[in-house]
């Protein structure tokens, strides 16, 4: 079978190992890939246009099709795909673009799950035009205040803010200066759940479903939970809290709801679904949904899973995911990314990495790198390389993803040393 897989970052990295550990495969491709995929797989750069895709899938006679980011799921690529009969019956690992709407719209989402009485916190949204009555639902509210960009804005659309003050000027500047552009014409407001945050990912074909194993990330840039969002600084599968009554609550009351919902709402649905939990006081609520693999969650899970991801993937073009068995290791197995100074705001790119040869017991997948002169890899992005190792326990493997990360270097490497830390005091 040969498979496409679209993606450039760590994900798909982590996504591109497991696919080429299946005796299913005869050739996997990624496009564009990076400098760490290329070593598994054969890299192109197809263009993002749907058309070029199609054409790409239509000439090199690819089986299968799995959309690691969200953005071209957005933009239909299955729709695409499924409207030419040349391409009609190609296995495609992701929604049609009325699915990915859970993603790409917070308000399509959350009317979703209020819809199919899913637990989520109380919200409205606002147009650009509507700032005023916007302000209005604000005081109704109590602080911290969330907001979020209704479109795609790479992991960084959401602002929680401690003061009204705070709330009404990012709102602003959401709404009327359109600080995540077209992504937030649209402003959906949510009341403030307190809680610990936890990801869910499911596998589904649109009737039958499959969970894989949970895992906890870290967005913020500082320790301690401080500083600006960043598209994710490390993660953690297992997670503690998540205990089997938690997530037989999140089986039950969200995972089979949404999957029920879909079929109701005629949502053809076969790929992933990304559901962002608060656990408030053992009762799951839904943040978000995402369509696809979170990143740097996939870092952790995917290493987890022992079992054929690709029988997986077939089931699921097929509509049998039900004959699916997945095998997942009871290790833990924790995240580091390692990003760039200055990251997620102005930082500077091609810095030369070393120390790659003395790294042992851990998986290093690529995300901002690119190939420099000679064996030379250079940083070209904010989130450089994410650092996955296993342990017994989350202190062994965190404890070697940090070992490991002390031999990598590069001018301004940036990491947080406190990933886990939240989870061991729960243990304390």
């Amino acid at each position: 079978m040969k498979i496409l897989l679209l993606g450039s970052g760590a994900r798909e990295h982590a996504i591109a190992q497991k696919i080429a550990e299946s005796k299913k495969i005869s050739k996997l491709i990624v496009s564009p890939g990076n400098v760490g995929i290329s070593q598994i797989a054969e890299c192109v750069n197809i263009s993002s246009d749907n058309e070029a895709i199609k054409q790409y899938i239509i000439e090199n006679n690819v089986d299968m099709l799995v959309v690691g980011n969200e953005q071209p799921l957005a933009d239909g690529i299955a729709d695409c795909l499924f409207e030419d009969e040349r391409t009609r019956n190609l296995m495609v690992i992701g929604p049609k673009q009325k699915g990915a709407a859970l993603e790409s719209s917070k308000d399509f989402a959350k009317d979703f799950m209020i819809r199919h009485n899913i637990p989520t916190a109380r919200y409205k949204s606002f147009g650009k035009d509507e700032l005023n009555q916007a302000i209005d639902f604000l005081k109704t509210l109590s602080a911290p205040y969330v907001l979020k960009a209704d479109g795609l804005a790479a992991g960084k659309g959401v602002v929680i803010s401690e003061t009204l003050e705070q709330a009404e000027e990012e709102l602003k500047e959401m709404l009327a200066n359109a600080k995540f552009g077209k992504a937030s014409e649209k402003v959906v407001i949510e009341e403030f759940l307190k809680g610990i945050e936890c990801s869910v990912f499911v596998l589904t074909d649109g009737k039958h479903y499959c969970v894989l194993p949970e895992a906890k990330d870290y967005k913020r840039i500082g320790e301690g939970d401080t500083g600006l969002n960043t598209g994710g600084m490390g993660s953690v599968s297992p997670v503690n809290f998540a205990s089997k009554e938690f997530l037989e609550k999140v089986e039950n009351k969200i995972i089979k709801p949404t999957i029920e919902g879909l079929q109701k709402d005629a949502i053809e649905y076969k790929g992933f679904i990304f559901i962002g939990l608060m656990n408030v006081e053992g009762e799951p609520y839904v943040i978000e949904y995402n369509v696809r693999m979170g990143d740097p969650e996939t870092e952790s899970v995917f290493p987890r899973i022992e079992s054929d991801i690709v029988e997986a993937f077939e089931l699921v073009a097929k509509g049998r995911l039900n004959e699916y068995e997945l095998k997942v290791t009871e290790k833990v197995c924790t995240t580091v990314f390692l990003v760039s100074k200055g990251y997620p705001e102005d930082y500077q790119k091609g810095k030369v990495m070393t120390g790659f040869e003395r790294v042992v017991d851990c998986n290093l997948f690529h995300a901002g790198t690119k190939a420099g002169e000679g064996s030379q890899i250079l940083t070209s992005g904010g989130r450089v390389i994410a650092i996955s190792c296993f342990g017994s326990t989350m202190q062994e493997a965190l404890g070697k993803c940090y070992e490991n990360i002390e031999k990598i270097d590069f001018e301004g490497k940036t990491f947080r040393r406190d990933i886990g830390k939240d989870l061991m005091n729960l243990e304390a």
